[in-house]
């Protein structure tokens, strides 16, 4: 990601950082909710197999890092570096601190389980490089990171924290 200044003088610290960091490091947004986690890989041999398969097994962790504000999911997209996207459609409420765990397969979406089915047993995160962005419902970006197999997950796990 590259930041446009007037000068190099006007260059904060915190904005040096983010023009050198790594893969799994993001521009802050100004959102309550960010990307906590992917297990962009998951385990076991990938089968999409809406039965039998693993796609389940795959998912994204969105966390409401409000201390005090709940959030509703329902309007909020998900997409990745190819386009492939998830829309929240339905009304889905994150309290201060809590999460929600965006599955791969089919199942049914549960406030208490902290779980919310795509419906789609197709997997969506590259297993070895690939950018997540969380949008707004009006379309502004709430987060956004990167990750590659060889440089965020270093104990090979098919596992990458963000927050």
């Amino acid at each position: 990601m590259r930041t446009h200044a007037a000068s190099a003088a006007v260059l904060t610290a915190g904005a040096l950082a983010a023009l050198t960091a790594g893969p799994a490091q993001a521009t802050e947004y100004s959102s309550a909710l960010k990307l906590r986690g992917v297990q962009y890989d998951a385990p076991g041999r990938d089968s999409n197999n809406c039965s039998t398969g693993n796609t389940r097994d795959e998912y994204l962790t969105i966390q409401n890092y409000s201390r005090t504000g709940t959030v509703n999911l329902r309007g909020y997209v998900v997409k990745d570096a190819a386009g492939n996207r998830f829309a929240f459609t339905a009304n889905h409420y994150l309290q201060p601190g809590d999460y929600v765990k965006l599955r791969g397969g089919n199942g049914t979406d549960s406030d208490a389980g902290n779980v919310v089915y795509r419906d789609n047993c197709n997997f969506i995160w590259n297993n070895d490089r690939d950018t997540i962005y969380l949008y707004k419902p009006g379309g502004a970006r709430a987060d956004v990171h990167s990750y590659t197999k060889s440089g965020s997950d270093p104990d090979g796990n098919g596992y990458v924290t963000f927050h």
